[in-house]
């Protein structure tokens, strides 16, 4: 049961034992609560939901604090429960499952760029800058298909970019118990605070 939710905290650098330096990425992971354990028999399906973080308790509805036991999680996920893994509401995964050069997926959201064309959304190559090319130098040129009187659906244009769900592969560089925070190689998407789910 190999799987933690953190916040992304800020990007560095380490050396290692031949000097080489590479780019690591510090989470603050853990500790999550088992919020609930769903049964074969009663629900379908194995699975063991837990919470992260602290919200205000204005913020929560009493369906979600009944539910939680009276504590109000900044953030509930749910993932799927093994074979012989048994576990209890009330139980708390901390940083103790992961260890040192573990291969593992992070999933976050990435961060919100507005508003942006085909040349930064899409990759467009835009208009030629030659003599005679006015204001077309980032333009997404023709749309439509002769004689069809439409656009198709599907067709690559400028519109919102960002805030996607995106899940990377990563591997554990170092754990530090004692701040609770995971070192995982690369840059991991989203702002500093981004929820960041680790899954072994």
């Amino acid at each position: 049961m190999k799987y933690i939710i953190g916040t992304k905290q800020h990007m560095t650098q380490i050396f290692n034992e031949e000097g080489v330096v590479f780019p690591v990425t510090v989470i603050k992971a853990g500790p999550v609560v088992v919020t609930q354990v769903k049964t074969e028999d009663r629900d379908g399906y194995k699975a063991v939901q837990v919470g992260f973080g602290k919200k205000s308790e204005k913020k929560v509805s009493k369906a979600v604090k009944g539910h939680s036991k009276g504590q109000s999680f900044a953030i509930i996920r749910e993932y799927e429960l093994e074979d012989g893994v048994e576990v209890s509401v009330g139980d708390t995964i901390d940083l103790s499952v992961f260890e040192k050069g573990q291969k593992i997926r992070t999933s976050s959201i990435s961060k919100g760029k507005g508003f942006q064309g085909v040349v930064k959304r899409h990759g467009f190559a835009g208009g030629r800058r030659s003599h005679g090319n006015k204001h077309s130098e980032r333009e997404p040129g023709s749309i439509g298909n002769g004689g069809v009187q439409r656009v198709f659906k599907g067709t690559r244009m400028g519109g919102r970019m960002g805030t996607d769900r995106v899940t990377e592969p990563h591997t554990i560089v170092d754990i530090i118990p004692e701040t609770g925070e995971i070192l995982v190689s690369g840059s991991v998407p989203g702002r500093r605070g981004t929820f960041v789910e680790i899954k072994g």
